[in-house]
């Protein structure tokens, strides 16, 4: 019987020995958006997960671009040397595919780390000026951003690009876009965000403009044979914002750009969003976009267990499934979800011998 969560998949010259997808993880332990020690670790240990694919954190494409003071950037060489190791060593001794998703936070930026609160920072804390599609703020107490200038846009688009040749030189297997969760990209999606009456805003055509510039710019940038994804919050969760008819008319659009997937997530632009959270509760919305376009689709959002990842692909409802809390928990949960279901998949040689086949201790561990 087939197994379609360790069935192979190929997208562009990447084939990816299983549809399990360590999902990006913002864990805002860089320096100076330099890759540190937590990275090697934190990386390291998902690359030897048995997960087909893992993607690096959002990575800012400047200094600007953070979410926070410890975001992960790749707007200089010193950053792609910084990031060097952590790969050589993922490369090295994990069984993963490496990617890494780039992003620009806008108006959500120069915040404290969550465990801080989140909030905005003080200009005594070393805040930066942040900009967006418009001059609205995110919420009540938050900065208004500066509503980009041609100049801004150039700029922007050129960090992307700049971002995208250093991911390829530093051998990165796929690339993500971020136009999600309320950053940058995605404020320039949504009529919520974006009140701009120029060419940059107004229908539905104007401002998907930016967003697909972007698009366009980083996959002349990136080679060829190597896989662009995009990922996209397929609704605000908020009445009159973006949402998914709005989604799959823009997912037609990528296609046509050179983008190869789309990873449907959804939320994070306005405060007052209100999830219907419940186990795959996104599920939908990449099967939806799969159906409407074509495109393969990445689906994220309280999948949990191994039978439900499966059944979410059997059904055909999207083409990978992308983990984040849920690894986090059981680090070797793709080893595990390979037990349940009756697959062997190849171990780092150093941990050959907790494989169920050589380790008793296996079955009396977990009852299948």
């Amino acid at each position: 019987m087939t197994v379609h969560l360790f069935t192979p998949i190929r997208l562009r010259g990447l084939e990816l020995a299983n549809r399990i997808t360590v999902s990006p993880m913002c864990q805002y332990r860089a320096r100076d958006g330099l890759a540190t020690d937590w990275h090697l670790v934190h990386l390291g240990n998902l690359a030897m997960s048995g997960a087909g694919l893992v993607i690096l954190e959002a990575t800012a494409v400047s200094p600007e671009g953070r979410i926070s003071p410890g975001c992960l950037g790749l707007w200089s060489d010193a950053h792609a040397r910084a990031l060097a190791p952590v790969l050589a060593f993922c490369r090295r001794d994990g069984t993963a595919r490496l990617g890494i998703q780039l992003g620009h936070a806008g108006r959500k930026g120069s915040c404290r780390v969550p465990l801080e609160g989140g909030m905005p920072l003080r200009p005594e804390e070393g805040a930066w000026p942040t900009v967006s599609a418009s001059a609205l703020p995110y919420d009540e107490g938050w900065p208004a951003p500066r509503a980009a200038s041609e100049q801004d846009l150039d700029r922007i688009e050129a960090d992307f690009a700049a971002a995208a040749r250093r991911a390829a030189a530093l051998g990165l297997d796929l690339l993500e876009l971020h136009l999600a969760h309320g950053y940058l990209l995605h404020q320039f999606l949504s009529p919520l965000s974006n009140r701009r009456n120029d060419r940059w805003g107004g229908d539905l055509e104007g401002r998907m403009r930016f967003p697909l510039r972007v698009v366009e710019a980083v996959r002349a940038a990136w080679p060829e044979d190597r896989p662009l994804g995009v990922r996209v919050s397929a609704t605000d969760w908020v009445e009159g914002g973006w949402d998914l008819e709005q989604t799959i008319a823009l997912a037609r659009r990528l296609k046509g750009a050179g983008v190869d997937y789309v990873d449907v997530s959804s939320g994070g632009l306005d405060p007052r969003q209100k999830l219907a959270l419940g186990p795959g509760y996104q599920v939908p919305f990449a099967e939806a976009v799969r159906r409407a376009t074509g495109l393969p689709t990445m689906t994220v959002g309280l999948i949990v267990t191994p039978r439900q990842a499966e059944a979410v692909l059997a059904e055909g409802k999207a083409d990978l499934v992308a983990l984040a809390r849920t690894i986090m928990d059981d680090p070797r949960w793709p080893w595990h979800a390979a037990q349940e279901l009756g697959v062997e998949i190849p171990y780092p040689p150093q941990y050959v011998r907790c494989r169920p086949q050589l380790w008793p201790g296996a079955a009396m561990k977990r009852v299948v």
